[in-house]
């Protein structure tokens, strides 16, 4: 077994935090580099070209790609030959704490969601997801998410009757927020599993290297055929009309119960936030 103290978890979050902010994932420069030639909006374009020139800055300045520095969600993968010695939890609200004080990162967590709402004051907790892994590493993925793409994000729970067509059309119907949430867009699909899980398979999608395609064909091809219709949609970059409203689109599958199909819809900003580190 292979022992990690959790201070190297407080270590690599803090660091993780500040780079994701200030560093815009590649694949989403490229892709915005590779579809500002697809884009037939001069308003469009000169958006794009201000997306790029403003990543370009972030990492010069050493500044937030984006105002809203957002929640930060952690995904951990724990290889089962590894033992964490210390609290994970708390060791990841440290690193969290320290990158948005030290750092002066803006802080956007309220302690009570339906009353006061106060300021926790140093962006914590974060929002931890684990999984259980084979082997004797720890990956470790930030992701800050700021709150208009959360508030443009969507789950329903559909009648099986309707299968195919009616999850084309409630990503559809979800697409139609894309403005809110500052596109270009990425789009993730969560389909099947339960009420609680198919949020966060879709935002796992999320996490998906733009290249890359589900090894389902089927669901490869749907990847696609959505991409397409909602770059029809007209609302562009930054939502001023344009051709390029979404970047890509990454669907993430499950089993199911027999009654159900559950569908959500998660979206990141043209400010794809990322970073991850192995431990």
């Amino acid at each position: 077994m292979r022992e990690i103290p959790v201070l190297m978890i407080t270590e690599i979050v803090d660091r993780l935090c500040r780079k994701a902010n200030t560093v815009l994932r590649p694949d989403v420069l490229e892709a915005i580099h590779a579809m500002l030639g697809m884009e037939v909006s001069p308003t469009g374009v000169e958006v794009m070209e201000q997306i790029i020139k403003n990543a370009d800055l972030a990492v010069v300045e050493q500044l937030p790609i984006c105002q809203d520095t957002g929640y930060v969600t952690v995904f951990l993968e724990i290889g089962r030959e590894v033992v964490l010695h210390g609290n994970v939890y708390q060791a990841i609200d440290e690193g969290v704490r320290r990158a948005y004080v030290d750092g002066y990162l803006r802080k956007s967590i309220v302690s009570c969601p339906l009353f006061e709402r106060e300021n926790t004051g140093d962006n914590t907790p974060a929002f931890v997801n684990i999984d259980m892994v084979a082997g004797d590493k720890v990956r470790v993925v930030v992701m800050p998410k700021g709150g208009g793409t959360e508030n443009a994000s969507q789950l329903r729970m559909l009648s099986v009757a309707g299968e195919l067509a009616a999850v084309k059309e409630f990503v559809m119907e979800a697409a139609e927020n894309a403005a809110k949430a500052c596109p270009p867009v990425i789009v993730g699909v969560g389909i099947g599993g339960s009420f609680d899980k198919v949020g966060l398979m879709a935002k796992k999608a999320l996490l998906r290297p733009i290249p890359d395609r589900n090894p389902d064909l089927r669901i490869a091809q749907l990847e696609a055929e959505l991409l397409t219709e909602i770059n029809k949609l007209g609302i562009g970059p930054a939502g001023l009309g344009g051709r390029i409203t979404a970047l890509t689109v990454k669907i993430e599958t499950m089993p199911t119960h027999i009654a159900c199909l559950p569908v959500a819809v998660a979206f990141n900003c043209h400010a794809a936030r990322q970073a991850e580190a192995i431990i």
